[in-house]
């Protein structure tokens, strides 16, 4: 390797003596450039071309600068070249403040022929280099200390401190220049978090023992400010090369943070995201611990499962972000109905546990969740809008109904099913034989999934009757299950079974492809009737695609949109009452027909009934079923209200002909009923529509003279 050297010196016998030694070296060749200026020096070196100098020989005496500020300004411009001065026998001092500032050497004239020159230039290349290195090595340690987020402190072999990096600054509130050798315990003073003694600094065990230290537990760093933070850390001896102790040095850190960290993911785990509420591991947990103590106490204990009602149709009509603010809300109401020592809790979904410990009785179960329904029965604002929401409650208690946490947990289930079947928006206590029931319905769910892949669905048709001529005008479509081991089963069984598994929307379109189907045929056989009802459920008829989905039925069938008569129960209608005329506005320009069905059970608002497209409005069969005890003043006045909107009445439910004269005397047109006809399958209608029905009409008319 060839190491070129620049020869600064205005002397051409100095620069050839040089030359001339330097090209006979035994160790390797050189390669010598020569100036006589300080000027012409810096500009060479400026360029670094056409290679790099690896060492410098300059004469401190030029003709363009003289002395040590020749040195200065040569090392100011190549600080990272070894240089070394061309000096006079007697210029001693001169050379050894040149050393001072960082000459490598001096070479003294008269001497330049020696062999050892060569030698002298190559050891101090090779020094340099090693300067070099190891200041690179330490600026990385530095920057690398400095990077760490633990603190790291150094103290020699009396613990005193040489050393603090930046996180150690952040830490101790000392900056490292005002730290230089004080005592450790100066600089980290420790206490124990709850004595709040002083804590031995373990730099003193490690210089004692040669050998590293852990801090004791639960030890607080106290700054130089006066805060404190709760910190971990270790220690350690430093040795030099030839094994002896020089010194220790701490690495610590605030475990604050960490402890936070942990404490909030302990939290998450066992608190519902949404709500904050305690989620079902931590809910288990408290169950588990209040049968103990009721257990040790022969007291009782109660709890209610929450389940909010048709709370899915305002997360589909109105969003998640709508739908998780009202979650927010009806947590707090919750909360503000029970004691401090109970427990809610959420499920998930839409379901709510609350658990009352500390010697509740039944009664105090009923109390509470009367409580409950109450609160929850007020106006919700959400994002400026107002929304109503129900509960339905279920209640076991311990020991009575369960004597574990899953089994409370389960029969509370079981019995908020029960308050479901009851209507809604109200509580039911737990009852064995509601296990029955219980079992019943998975198994009816279990079946259900499956039941429409075998086609084990069926259509009856029940007519419907012009009151006055006795004539067949439109059908409804009721569906059954034929199952093939339990024979026929009617809709009252599987239904809500469907309705709570998310099965009915499904089920639902099948029914209406079938429906128009059905009706396409009958007309292409010339059978004229003026529609096929069907009835929609809740969660159908509030189903985003709702509407296509009866857009494709008529597609599919073929059927005239006209000749289908959707029936939609009032409750229904009513439960959102500005969302359901957007609906049927959009079905009405399809061309179907709308009904009103179960009318005057869901408490319409007669502004918003004459906003409704409406064609036809049912009335419900309790009303035609209490004629002979109320007068049939309710139905007369369903009548009349229907002539007045323009609307076809149809009555059902008609059973004797005590109903069907009152109906046909106050002009109802048309109705249905078991005097007419049961809900019969596809074979029986079609004979019914071609051979009529042997209607109680005629003989009605007969008796009468009408």
């Amino acid at each position: 390797m060839v190491n070129h050297i620049l020869v600064i010196t205005a002397n051409s016998d100095d620069a050839a003596t040089l030359d001339k030694v330097l090209d006979r070296a035994h160790d390797g060749p050189f390669c010598i450039e020569w100036v006589t200026r300080l000027s012409l020096a810096l500009e060479r070196l400026r360029l670094k071309e056409p290679v790099a100098i690896d060492a410098i020989l300059i004469d401190l005496a030029l003709p363009d600068s003289q002395g040590l500020a020749t040195f200065s300004q040569l090392f100011a411009l190549a600080p990272g070249i070894p240089i070394m001065t061309l000096s006079e026998l007697d210029a001693d001092q001169q050379t050894a403040e040149a050393i001072r500032l960082g000459a490598q050497g001096s070479l003294s004239k008269g001497h330049f022929g020696s062999a050892l020159v060569p030698q002298a230039l190559r050891n101090i290349i090779r020094r340099k280099a090693v300067e070099e290195a190891l200041f690179v090595e330490k600026a990385r340690l530095i920057i690398t200390l400095n990077s760490i987020s633990d603190a790291v402190i150094g103290t020699d072999l009396h613990g005193n401190v040489d050393y603090l990096n930046s996180a150690a600054e952040q830490m101790t509130g000392w900056l490292q220049a005002d730290a230089q050798n004080q005592p450790i315990d100066s600089v980290m003073r420790l206490v124990n978090d709850q004595t709040r003694a002083p804590v031995t600094n373990p730099i003193f065990k490690v210089l004692q023992d040669d050998a590293c230290k852990l801090l004791a537990t639960g030890t607080i760093l106290i700054r130089r400010d006066g805060s404190e933070s709760a910190i971990e850390d270790s220690a350690a001896p430093i040795h030099d090369s030839a094994g002896h102790l020089k010194g220790a040095v701490m690495v610590f850190h605030d475990i604050a943070a960490a402890h936070a960290i942990t404490e909030k993911m302990a939290h998450q785990a066992q608190h519902d995201s949404l709500t904050n509420l305690p989620n079902r591991s931590l809910l288990n947990d408290r169950i588990t611990q209040a049968i103990g103590l009721a257990e040790r106490h022969n007291s009782e204990l109660a709890l209610l499962f929450l389940d909010l009602d048709n709370f899915k149709h305002i997360n589909d009509s109105l969003g998640h972000c709508i739908g998780d603010q009202l979650l927010q809300a009806v947590a707090l109401r919750l909360c503000s109905c029970v004691r401090s020592s109970d427990t809610v809790s959420r499920m998930g979904g839409d379901e709510f546990v609350v658990l009352l410990s500390q010697n509740h009785s039944a009664e105090d179960a009923a109390h509470t969740a009367e409580k409950i329904l109450e609160s929850l029965a007020a106006t919700f604002v959400i994002a400026q809008q107002q929304l109503f929401i129900t509960a339905s409650i279920g209640i076991s208690t311990y020991p009575n109904d369960a004597q574990t946490t899953q089994d409370l947990i389960k029969n509370a289930d079981t019995a908020m099913y029960q308050a479901k079947e009851e209507g809604r928006n109200n509580y039911q206590f737990f009852r064995s034989e509601m296990n029955r029931r219980a079992v019943e319905r998975q198994v009816i769910e279990a079946h259900l999934r499956t039941a429409m892949d075998n086609g084990e669905f069926i259509l009856h048709y029940q007519p419907k009757i012009d009151l006055h001529s006795g004539k067949i005008t439109s059908a409804e479509a009721l569906i059954r299950w034929q199952h093939p081991a339990w024979g026929l089963i009617l809709p009252a069984r599987f239904i809500p079974v469907a309705e709570a598994c998310g099965l009915i929307v499904a089920l639902g379109r099948w029914v209406l492809v079938q429906a128009c189907t059905q009706a396409k045929r009958w007309e292409n056989c010339g059978y004229q009737l003026d529609s096929i009802a069907v009835n929609i459920s809740a969660q159908e008829f509030r189903h985003k695609s709702f509407v296509a989905s009866v857009t494709n039925a008529l597609a599919v069938s073929g059927l005239p949109p006209h000749n289908l008569q959707l029936e939609i129960s009032e409750s229904v209608l009513m439960r959102d009452a500005e969302a359901s005329v957007t609906i049927l506005q959009q079905l009405k320009a399809l061309g179907v027909q709308l009904a009103v069905d179960d009318f005057g059970t869901g408490y319409s608002s007669l502004s918003y009934l004459s906003q409704f497209p409406l064609d036809v409005l049912k009335i419900d069969q309790s009303f035609i079923k209490d004629i002979h005890r109320t007068n049939g003043i309710i139905v007369n006045a369903v009548i009349a209200m229907g002539n007045s909107l323009k609307q076809r009445v149809i009555a059902e439910g008609i059973e004797e002909a005590v109903q069907l004269e009152f109906l046909r005397h106050h002009h109802c047109g048309e109705g249905q009923g078991f005097l007419f006809s049961h809900p019969v399958s596809v074979e029986r209608f079609a004979n019914l529509l071609r051979c009529g029905i042997s209607s109680p009409i005629n003989t009605l008319c007969q008796a009468t003279g009408t």
